[in-house]
């Protein structure tokens, strides 16, 4: 890739504050999981109660990404990703001054960080309307790598809270939200195609198309694996090898940076090599690396590598999926983020609190990653079937990009 070329070919401010908002925003949304040790230790949860705890702001995020996708049709995406922040910031410090001193208010703080998942929606299509389709994967992952926010929380959540408590953490979380806001009016700026707003049929069409199915499948795979696993590996973690909240964190935090750093990557590869491709590699090593985990590893560094892998596996994936995309649905992909973005949560969503009513119901995590090793295998063959139709489907332009 020339990056010279790259630079001068979209507006760089923007893919910058698309980035540092997806950052600041996506560290706020999981800020439960790291946190999930000292909550639960304080308001004495149980295994399912932990799950749910960390899974519902990925569900909050997961619906409110359809809503973000059809802001960004009708105010464009600048305005949508202000309403967005600006609800998360004033929601913080609301829950901070009041106090979060029940299980039920800690839900309802998770149903509020939905709000800063659901900035997918907004960051993704901000940065891609800038872009040429030779260079949309790369821009696509390098705004999505603000999904490494999730390595933040997962730092010094649990640290700041040992020194200055959970609840505080909470009001603390507000003021990089703050800088990233002022950031994104100064720098932020709408593509150049303006298109008018669809009627609610046209979002209905899309969902009438097999491959938007697709897609948002293949990304619930991928993106439900990272957000699921970054918001409850500090449990993990802490349960089944007894790793207290820092050193959990920790952990959790090299997860997650691994996953994070690579999805570019997986954007630029896809670039290169094509999406449907590099995605195949990617899921079949998912799916086994998974496998092992449900094995139930002994030693937690044996544990921690596979976990590595697997990450890797699911960050690059996220980019590759973010590369096919918009080479399928570009006249629509303010919706169809919306919509395949609302799939990924919703896998992260069941991954998350499967893990947690896997422990409580069997002892282990065997069974929540066993299931989803398998869902990796089924993304496998599905994509080694439909591949051979998008050949014969897809047109000639998008083919050769997407190289399928």
């Amino acid at each position: 890739m020339n990056s010279k070329e790259f630079l001068k070919s979209g507006h760089w401010p923007t893919l910058l504050a698309a980035f540092v908002y997806f950052d600041m925003s996506f560290m706020v949304w999981i800020l439960l999981g790291p946190l999930a040790v000292q909550i639960a230790a304080d308001l004495h949860l149980d295994a399912s109660q932990k799950g749910l705890m960390v899974a519902l702001p990925v569900l909050a995020g997961a619906l409110l990404r359809v809503v973000n996708g059809a802001l960004v049709e009708r105010l464009q995406a600048k305005r949508a990703g202000l309403i967005g922040q600006i609800i998360v910031i004033v929601g913080l410090l609301g829950f901070w001054a009041c106090g979060v001193d029940s299980y039920g208010a800690v839900l309802a703080l998770g149903a509020v960080l939905g709000v800063a998942g659901a900035s997918f929606a907004v960051a993704l299509p901000l940065a891609s309307h800038w872009y040429p389709p030779k260079y949309r994967g790369v821009a696509l992952g390098i705004a999505g790598a603000g999904n490494s926010g999730t390595v933040l929380a997962a730092l010094f959540a649990p640290l700041l809270a040992a020194h200055f408590g959970w609840r505080n953490v909470i009001g603390l979380a507000a003021a990089p939200l703050a800088v990233a806001l002022l950031l994104y009016i100064v720098l932020a700026k709408d593509g150049p195609e303006k298109r008018p707003p669809k009627p609610l049929s046209g979002y209905l069409k899309v969902l009438s198309q097999p491959d938007a199915w697709w897609f948002m499948f293949y990304y619930a795979v991928t993106f439900g694996g990272f957000s699921g696993l970054a918001s409850s590996l500090g449990i993990y973690f802490n349960t089944q090898y007894g790793l207290d909240a820092v050193a959990a964190g920790y952990c959790t935090a090299a997860c997650v940076f691994v996953g994070s750093l690579v999805r570019p990557l997986g954007g630029a590869a896809s670039d290169r090599f094509g999406g449907a491709r590099v995605l195949t590699i990617l899921y079949g090593v998912a799916a086994a690396a998974f496998a092992i985990v449900s094995c139930g590893l002994a030693d937690v560094r044996l544990a921690l590598a596979v976990l590595l892998v697997g990450m890797l596996a699911l960050g690059m994936g996220n980019g590759a999926v973010f590369q096919l995309a918009p080479q399928r649905f570009r006249a629509e992909m303010g919706i169809v983020t919306g919509l395949i973005g609302m799939a990924g949560g919703l896998g992260g969503f069941y991954l998350a609190s499967s893990l947690g009513f896997s422990r409580q119901i069997t002892g282990g995590y065997q069974a929540g990653f066993l299931i989803f090793a398998t869902l990796a295998a089924l993304a496998l063959a599905a994509l080694t079937g439909v591949k051979r139709r998008w050949r014969t489907t897809w047109n000639t332009q998008a083919a050769a990009a997407a190289r399928i």
